[in-house]
């Protein structure tokens, strides 16, 4: 989220703020007045515990300090940590799906063989990262215990499609799946299928073909005919026999792969008893975009992110070395939004260079301690720095390939941090402030600023309800000693809004933000006795003893 930070001096104090987003509706010229604010929600992990495996790093003196993971915003997946730590030694369950039908499934690595532009788009995006979010994995998991487990598929057969339609278990490890699970909405998830859905809450039917059988798009046939027509010098194949890079022998077209319509089976999710959980399509429905034909494509894979200003240009494949169609319009296939990653970065962005080590590896990988880099492995080498590496990270040779692997996979999410804030600023206009008397000392302060929406497709926030992007106004009154006067938008030590939701609010160690301006939405349960309560889930608690969601079957 887009932090925009503005001063303003006055009366011998500063008031400084940060303004995210307004929660005005699509194209409206209403405009909120509100306070403003700073901070980005900040995920505080639980530490790493395990006998096994346990590292450490030390300060410049040799003194031993302890370098289990660190709870800061960008994070590790800690629970996924502790399972590894404590399946030290032990073989992960065998697959429960077998080599030959998982060929039926190709992979985005498989697909990067000639698109290498567009996996290296898609190996950072949100749809890559569906499957490994441990956000996801947290509420989907609360999702199950609240609805013991009468939810069944619904999350994961829009976060793991493919792995749901093999019958992977989703309560099985992530470094258990099979890779075709773990990049979640993956190539095939789009291109394999033929069927035309909308509202299916994510309930669609990926073709199953190996490699070499046809997929779906919107270009045109012709081109990959012509490829297959000349195999030799491309130096492709369509078939398991012979020599040269496995293709597709052909493509089939399925319209609505550039429609609108198409994105409707996952952002727009119903939950039982008619509860909107995803409404996107319900506000784009309704939005100036959708009446002036503007698709959800235009704003999220074209060349401006967040605004229909067309496509950029570049060539759909590469095989044998020889571009294809190189003139061509480019979807971008970031798919351009707010989200960001906290996973470990040696295991996301996908990379195949990652691949080749084990996820439970990568969590034991101290990045951020500065493991494999030359600053850190020469002190290392000369004493002044002791570890007790765990066995698979011992060899700096092991620690130094790593690094260079982790510093591409950092470039990545740098670029994606930078169009995720490029995609926001684009969606919101900030006016102000506005003071609303002349300030003097010991009068009341009075000021507002114009917060609106000037993105025209869809509500600021947007997205899954039960997941939505936290925007909220954080605003400062700074003395000229620095000293802060006054504050909203403030956080707690776990990177909570000081709302009736923090725990250090709970516990009386904070006070609680009574002039909080947060546009999340939130949903409200009612109970048996007192009164309604805001809940971030849309799953029914207190009332029921036993809250039942029966979606229907996967197909």
């Amino acid at each position: 989220m887009r932090t925009a930070m503005l001063s303003c001096a006055f009366a011998s104090a500063i008031l400084s703020h940060t303004v995210f987003l307004s929660h005005a509706v699509a194209g409206s010229d209403e405009a909120e007045k509100t306070h403003s604010a700073q901070a980005q929600p900040i995920l505080i992990l639980a530490e790493i515990t395990g006998a096994a495996g346990k590292t450490g790093t030390a300060s410049g003196d040799g003194q031993k300090v302890s370098a289990d993971a660190e709870a800061d915003g960008y994070g590790q997946m800690s629970a996924l940590a502790a399972a590894a730590k404590a399946e030290k030694g032990k073989e992960a369950p065998i697959p429960a799906v077998d080599n030959e039908t998982l060929s039926l499934y190709p992979t985005a690595a498989q697909c990067g063989e000639c698109h290498k532009q567009i996996y290296d788009e898609w190996s950072s995006s949100q749809h890559a990262y569906a499957s490994i979010s441990p956000m996801f994995h947290a509420f989907e998991q609360k999702f199950q215990e609240l609805t013991k487990g009468t939810v069944g598929t619904f999350c994961v057969r829009c976060h793991q499609q493919v792995g749901t339609q093999l019958g992977e278990n989703r309560e099985k490890p992530l470094w258990a799946m099979s890779q075709i699970s773990r990049e979640g909405v993956s190539c095939i998830t789009c291109h394999r299928v033929k069927e035309q859905y909308n509202k299916v809450n994510g309930e669609r039917r990926v073709e199953p073909g190996k490699i070499f059988d046809p997929v779906y798009g919107t270009g045109e046939k012709s081109v990959i005919k012509d490829i297959i027509a000349d195999k030799e010098t491309y130096s492709v194949k369509t078939s398991k026999d012979g020599r040269g890079l496995d293709i597709h022998n052909g493509m089939m077209t399925n319209p609505q792969l550039s429609k609108s319509e198409f994105c409707v089976s996952c952002h727009q999710v119903a939950v039982n008893l008619g509860i909107k959980l995803e409404i996107v399509w319900d506000q784009y429905r309704d939005s100036p975009a959708r009446k002036a034909g503007v698709s959800c494509q235009d704003c999220h894979m074209g060349k401006v992110p967040g605004k229909p200003e067309g496509y950029a240009t570049a060539p759909s494949a590469v095989v044998g070395g020889k571009e294809i169609n190189p003139g061509r319009k480019h979807a971008d296939h970031r798919f351009i939004g707010p989200g960001y990653s906290i996973a470990h970065p040696g295991i996301f962005p996908h990379n195949v260079k990652a691949q080749t080590i084990t996820m439970k590896d990568w969590l034991e990988f101290d990045w951020r301690a500065g493991w494999g880099t030359l600053e850190f492995e020469d002190k290392v080498a000369v004493g002044k720095v002791k570890v007790a590496f765990p066995k698979r990270w011992a060899d700096a040779l092991d620690r130094e390939d790593a690094r260079q692997i982790l510093d591409e996979n950092l470039a990545k999410l740098d670029v994606r941090d930078k169009i995720r804030k490029q995609v926001m600023e684009n969606g919101a206009q900030v006016d102000g402030p506005f003071i609303e008397s002349d300030p003097k000392v010991g009068n009341t302060l009075a000021f507002s600023y114009n917060i609106k929406n000037v993105n025209s497709g869809h509500n600021l926030p947007s997205g899954s309800l039960g997941a939505q992007p936290q925007l909220w106004v954080n605003v400062a009154l700074v003395d000229p000693e620095g000293k802060n006067v006054w504050e909203s938008g403030y956080v707690d030590n776990n990177g909570d809004l000081a709302d009736l939701h923090s725990l250090e609010v709970a516990a009386g160690r904070i006070k609680t933000d009574q002039q909080l301006v947060n546009f999340q939405t939130k949903f409200l349960t009612t109970n048996v006795k007192g009164t309604d309560r805001e809940m971030y889930l849309p799953v029914n608690f207190d009332i029921d003893p036993l809250p039942h969601l029966r979606p229907p079957q996967i197909p």
